[in-house]
């Protein structure tokens, strides 16, 4: 969902507001420094997530530029012959400016902005980097397209190369990725058939689907050296026009992949008293067979540690168990590092986890990625 990172899974983070503020300006406005309240972004004019979701393939790996967020959401674990361990996350946030095209004439007139966040964790060392750009969409500089699919900000990009299979690429002072992606299982629609709700307010929600096994190989780099690796990506694609409501603080999101072909997503949305909101959800996606949505009465996540940012102060849960009683299910999930967090337009955790545990009373181990946001700073009411 993340989103969004959880995501609620679904809704743009802060720093992407600020982007807004500095590019909706027309010219001779005086750009003002701060992140921008949702109450004060107008939603009129743009399309609600209501159901049905009708999601279409190919045509909805593309962009929705009627809803006024959209993200694109990679994330993986990928390991070198000889063991060593790196975790990924390149994210692709969309933003309308407005609900009409723009009206200048210039290649710089922009109605969308694009933000993306790109990071490795690199375990044999201990190491974390993180990095951001933000672009207008116009002149080339960002962008995103259906058939072929492709979502780019400068040169961090992905790209369909075939249907199915993918090239994605980032670099970045030093550290780079360049992976070939390839579906091992068709996109899993979130929620009702990929309609996700996440509160009880009109339009308070996403359409969201997932590619949850992607077969991922190519090159790493870090500090210049490179690594010949392989292992599993995931990607979250949703569009909404909407935000988590005042008493909706940030969420914790779980995207985990099992060995033997089975994932499990879980996303929790936390509420100022300390409560998880009902709207919380999941799905359980077997070996073979249909997923199967999970309500927020179908699972747990228990926290049994934190750690506390020395970045943000912030303090953070960092060990869990997340159980799914009618799948037998039991996870016992744990950072690979424990600072793999993000402190960019705002500061959220977002990081490679291994996994071990039992389904239907068999081990199962697995790796995957968690988001957490709301912990430096609540979420609610913003995008």
């Amino acid at each position: 969902m993340r989103k969004i990172t959880l995501l609620i899974a679904g809704l743009l983070l802060a720093g992407l507001l600020f982007l807004v503020a500095r590019l909706a300006a027309p010219p001779q406005t005086p750009l003002q420094a701060g992140v921008v309240s949702a109450a004060s972004i107008d939603t009129r004019g743009f399309t609600l997530a209501e159901p049905p979701a009708d999601i279409r393939f190919p045509r909805d790996h593309g962009p929705h530029p009627s809803f006024q967020t959209e993200w694109w959401y990679y994330t993986g674990n990928l390991e070198t012959q000889d063991g060593q361990h790196f975790g990924y996350q390149l994210t692709f946030f969309r933003r309308a400016l407005t609900h009409r095209p723009a009206e200048r004439a210039s290649n710089w007139a922009a109605d969308q902005a694009f933000m993306a966040h790109f990071t490795i964790s690199d375990v044999s060392t201990g190491t974390f980097q993180a990095s951001e750009r933000l672009a207008r969409g116009a002149a080339g500089l960002a962008g995103a397209q259906a058939g072929p699919f492709r979502v780019w900000l400068e040169n961090w990009s992905v790209e369909e190369l075939e249907p199915g299979v993918y090239s994605l690429a980032a670099e970045n002072e030093g550290m780079s990725l360049d992976l070939t992606l390839r579906e091992e299982k068709a996109p899993v629609l979130q929620g009702e058939q990929g309609y996700s709700r996440k509160g009880a307010g009109d339009g308070q929600a996403s359409f969201y689907y997932s590619l949850t096994r992607l077969a991922s190989s190519g090159q790493v780099t870090v500090n210049g050296r490179s690594h010949t690796v392989q292992g599993l990506s995931w990607m979250d694609h949703e569009y909404s026009t909407s935000a988590l409501s005042q008493d909706q603080v940030g969420w914790d999101w779980f995207a985990l992949q099992l060995a033997y072909g089975r994932e499990l997503m879980v996303f929790q949305i936390r509420r100022t008293d300390g409560s998880v909101d009902p709207f919380s959800s999941g799905v359980w996606v077997p070996r073979e067979g249909e997923p199967r949505i999970l309500s927020a009465q179908d699972f747990t996540i228990r926290v049994h540690d934190t750690w506390k940012s020395p970045h943000s102060g912030a303090e953070y849960p960092s060990r869990w168990t997340v159980t799914v009683p009618s799948q037998q299910l039991e996870l016992h999930i744990r950072p690979y590092l424990p600072d793999q967090e993000l402190n960019v337009s705002y500061s959220y955790w977002e990081g490679a986890v291994q996994i071990d545990g039992q389904v239907e009373s068999q081990a199962v181990s697995g790796s995957g990625y968690v988001e957490l946001t709301g912990y430096s700073g609540s979420m609610g009411g913003e995008f």
